[in-house]
């Protein structure tokens, strides 16, 4: 759980970015097999193969799929009233 919290405050960041996005690569490179993302960023097969040829605003766009992805896998606590 705290991987994808991690992921999830890292593509905040990266979508605030307005040049040299990050990869979101952190080295744990399973694919998980229910949803066909990485265990470790969240990315599909084919976002991960398009990553190094893709341009600064289709980065941002594959890390605005993450952060949805990473709110599916552990949404946020709801705040009591």
């Amino acid at each position: 759980m705290h991987a994808v919290k991690s992921i999830a405050e890292r593509a905040l960041l990266a979508g605030n970015m307005t040049h040299e996005i990050p990869s979101p690569c952190v080295s744990v490179c399973r694919m998980d097999a229910e949803n066909a993302f990485c265990e470790g960023c969240l990315r599909s097969i084919d976002e991960i193969r398009r990553w190094g040829n893709s341009d600064d605003a289709a980065k941002k766009v594959i890390w605005a799929l993450i952060a949805q992805r990473a709110a599916v896998v552990a949404p946020a606590p709801v705040a009591a009233p």
